[in-house]
């Protein structure tokens, strides 16, 4: 009898069942396999059971790509809580956004990290911080019992004793199981709740078109708070396959990693994409390559072609997805010549609706919303209903079933006569850089943080390798900003992850502004762009 799956971790306890002694996570020169990997996530979720953590609580996750962050991940959701993987190039204003909005009790971080989240740690409701890296547990809370702080400092409880069964719970598959934060068009990063059945739908639905088997080697480059980065290591676990750990650096590491490895799986964006055609690939790593896929954002045409001469023997998958709906579409392999512009059609156990604004359907060759139904839909914006009944809406099937709740994406789309469908671009500002959705907002925050502007806009502009490049057009405060643009540049490098620093800033003497007094972006985009 194929056992049920009713909750994330259960990929990984399952595929520990089957194949023990298989390898399941690589990390540096070290590989663990499936039942050690599953001993630490048992171990881990009774020291956070042992903390108090509850039904539903958050645990926040602040780490480099690593064994232990999976671990911690799929510890989280084995100890009935909810895990908060934050991306590990955030600075320390955006992490204490997150932990603030999520309502995270336990942090699970490293010394580094502890210490740079310091000053913003007090203002959140965090009550027990876990240390990678601690030899000894015991030592790192007498070690810091004096420090007058509002939290308490745990180690890392690992070890080879870890054999322990996770206990029962009530919970169900529909039952949330992780926030996974991206930007939001207005402030800071907002909270995508995703449940144990999206999770496990996406690795199925993924594996699935992918052809994933047990003998695959997955490379994981991409952020495990990122949706696209997370679906390695589940579509991984849910076949039993062995996923490649990698905190990217340079461009010829992966390659080196692709050789030593063995790799037959690779999934990136068009940015990173652009430099692995530039770098040599040893002849077996490329001829290993079974499949490559782009996610986060279209593949140029010349950037295709490159890929295809180096990876002759692997199948190209051309994806689309957001992280309300994890994946949307796909483009099959043998269509890419045909219609290299296309993202494709529905990925296994989603529909995919054209809609106009009053709710029905486009025609074909006529452009509207992309609407997700199905299994992939997330449930909504953590503690933001506003914002959950804006983007998450009923489709009214118009018979005897109840209206089903869909994910109305804001990306503008138009299907063919066959029903491939072709992107046609945002109703909202969002910037797409580098494969992250980049909130002008929260660069216009930065900016006004700094205390060197008065105002401020940001937008994206074309950018064939970035997707986009990040634009601030800024005035000045007061006297300020003598050493001009790369000042107010550098100071922004303090606040925001590199991806997020705008490439280019303009500064002016005053903004344009609309009748409303609010800011004409649409005139100062034409204008920089002019």
């Amino acid at each position: 009898m194929t056992p049920v799956r009713t909750a994330v971790h259960d990929l990984l306890a399952h595929a520990a069942a089957s194949t023990p002694d298989a390898p399941a996570l690589s990390y540096r020169n070290r590989t663990v396999s499936y039942a050690e990997t599953w001993g630490s996530v048992c171990t881990i979720a009774e020291q956070l059971r042992a903390l108090g953590l509850g039904h539903g609580d958050r645990v926040a996750i602040y780490l480099e790509k690593r064994i232990e962050t999976v671990v911690a991940i799929f510890a989280a959701s084995a100890a009935d809580g909810l895990f908060v993987p934050i991306n590990h190039v955030l600075k320390p204003a955006q992490v204490g956004h997150i932990l603030v909005d999520s309502g995270a009790r336990v942090l699970i971080t490293s010394t580094e990290r502890l210490t740079q989240l310091a000053p913003i740690l007090p203002g959140t409701e965090v009550a027990h911080v876990i240390l990678i890296g601690a030899d000894d547990a015991e030592g790192v809370e007498g070690a810091h019992a004096d420090r007058e702080t509002p939290f308490r400092l745990h180690g890392w409880r690992d070890g080879p004793q870890a054999r322990v069964e996770v206990r029962r719970s009530a919970r169900i598959d529909i039952d949330p199981a992780a926030i996974l934060y991206t930007s939001g068009s207005t402030g800071g990063p907002k909270g995508v709740v995703v449940s144990h059945r999206n999770l496990i739908a996406g690795a199925e639905s993924v594996s699935s078109y992918l052809g994933n088997v047990s003998d695959d080697v997955i490379l994981g480059v991409l952020p495990l708070s990122f949706d696209a980065g997370l679906s390695q290591v589940t579509t991984a676990f849910s076949v039993g396959a062995h996923c490649v750990l990698m905190n990217y650096l340079l461009p010829r590491d992966v390659p080196k990693l692709c050789e030593q490895y063995g790799v037959t799986g690779l999934t990136g964006v068009p940015p990173l994409w652009q430099q692995l055609a530039d770098v040599p690939w040893p002849e077996e790593a490329a001829r290993r390559l079974r499949y490559w896929a782009n996610t986060g954002g279209r593949m140029p045409r010349t950037l295709l072609a490159r890929l295809r001469e180096t990876f002759t023997e692997a199948k190209p998958y051309l994806m689309y997805g957001l992280t309300e709906a994890f994946r949307s579409t796909y483009l099959d392999p043998a269509e890419v010549d045909r219609r290299p512009d296309s993202i494709g059609k529905a990925v296994p156990n989603a529909r995919i609706v054209v809609m106009r604004p009053d709710g029905t359907p486009s025609d074909v060759g006529e452009e509207g919303e992309l609407v997700h139904r199905g299994a992939l839909v997330a449930l909504g914006y953590w503690n933001d209903p506003v914002r959950t009944a804006e983007r998450f809406r009923p489709v009214d099937h118009a018979d005897w079933r109840a209206p089903e709740m869909a994910v109305w994406s804001g990306d503008t789309v138009v299907a063919d006569e066959e029903g491939f469908l072709y992107f046609v671009g945002r109703r909202d500002e969002m910037i797409k850089t580098s494969g992250y959705r980049v909130s002008p907002t929260e660069i216009e925050e930065a900016a006004y943080a700094t205390g060197l502007v008065r105002d401020a806009v940001a937008f994206g502009v074309d950018d064939p390798a970035l997707g986009q490049r990040v634009v601030l057009v800024a005035t000045p405060a007061g006297t300020g900003l003598d050493g001009g643009a790369h000042e107010l540049i550098a100071a922004l490098r303090h606040l925001l992850p590199l991806y997020m620093v705008p490439s280019r800033v303009d500064l002016r003497a005053e903004l344009p502004r609309s009748p409303n007094g609010k800011f004409d972006r649409n005139l100062i985009r034409a204008e920089v762009a002019g």
